[in-house]
């Protein structure tokens, strides 16, 4: 990647956003840098790579000129402005909703389907957080033996709810540490320090909610699987940062413990931590505190589904990935590299 290229950011003040930058800061040759956000932060100075970069308002008008956009923005501002930048000539990724499952948008996880960025017509679209850190450990599974159904309970971070739902849980942790009364619930619908909502969005199809049913509708349009079944259940848990899942496959066909041990361990962006056995216990399985600002999703607890009929054709593990990192802006800008090749 010799060019350098106009990278702007559409929601740059936000956790995303933010992360956004830093990644590429990290790794990405960006000639120029355009931070776009609300009119409130619009000529805020924000340091990248040593000089500092003004926040512009978001409007068409600033997409003129770039090569890549990252957007990080609700779903109906990124549906309003997004189009607005492919019309200036810009190629996007999309962190909202709002285009994901339009069939004329590629949904992309790098490590499983890059090849569908070549058909895109200006806008690629970043899948869900929870389905980002949950397919990419089923995918090499689904390579080595067919997966045909998943069982998922998730153990979403306040990170989820973005900048908003940080800081609500350290104002909760905060209150209880004095001995006060805790503030009223503004980023979830209960208090969350101390207590788990098992509710992620709304309801959206009998009894599931729209967080639950992305793992469905995202993961069959990313892994090519129409007829793939999911059962999830999305819960929020008072973690700050970093998300975890406890995932069930079926297989079309028996598979050794050791196979799936193997496929995993060698899988890109994937790190298996699954040694019951290790006297430390960050040794012994994944946990949010050792998989935050970090890019791999960290799997453990590999064993087998006693409840499947046919032990062989089961398996059951859990993993962890930084919801901000992996599950969001370092996956959009994973995609953002592929484009400049």
């Amino acid at each position: 990647m010799a060019e350098n290229y106009t990278v702007a950011i559409l929601g740059a003040t936000g956790a995303v956003g933010t992360q956004m930058r830093q990644c590429l800061e990290e790794d990405f040759p960006v000639g120029k840098l355009k931070l776009l956000a609300s009119a409130r932060s619009a000529g805020r100075a924000v340091e990248f790579r040593g000089e500092e970069v003004l926040i512009e308002e978001a409007v068409p008008e600033a997409f003129a000129g770039c090569d890549i956009v990252l957007g990080a923005v609700e779903d109906d501002l990124a549906a309003e402005l997004l189009p607005e930048a492919v019309r200036r000539g810009a190629t996007v990724v999309d962190n909202s909703h709002a285009f994901r499952m339009d069939p004329k948008v590629p949904l992309v996880v790098p490590e499983i389907n890059a090849g569908d960025i070549a058909w895109h017509q200006g806008i690629i679209s970043n899948p869900n957080c929870a389905t980002i850190i949950g397919l990419v450990p089923t995918w090499p599974l689904h390579r080595l033996a067919g997966v045909t159904r998943m069982i998922v309970s998730t153990y979403q971070a306040a990170s989820g709810a973005g900048v908003p739902g940080m800081r609500a849980l350290e104002a909760e942790i905060a209150a209880m540490g004095r001995g006060e009364e805790l503030p009223a619930p503004s980023a979830f619908a209960a208090q969350l320090a101390s207590n788990l909502i098992p509710q992620i969005g709304g309801e959206k199809f009998a009894g599931y909610t729209s967080e639950e049913m992305k793992l469905q509708d995202e993961g069959r349009k990313i892994m090519h699987l129409p007829e793939l079944r999911v059962s999830c259940t999305c819960v929020r848990v008072p973690v700050l940062r970093s998300h975890s899942e406890s995932i069930t496959l079926e297989f079309e066909r028996a598979v050794s413990l050791e196979e799936i041990r193997r496929a995993l361990a060698e899988a890109p962006g994937v790190r298996l931590v699954d040694d019951l056995a290790a006297e430390d216990a960050h040794d012994r399985f994944p946990m949010p505190v050792d998989t935050s600002d970090q890019d791999l999703i960290w799997v453990g607890r590999v064993r087998r589904d006693l409840s499947n009929p046919d032990e062989a054709r089961g398996v059951s593990f859990w993993c962890c990935g930084d919801q901000i990192r992996k599950g969001a802006a370092t996956n959009a800008v994973q995609i953002a590299k592929l484009l400049c090749k």
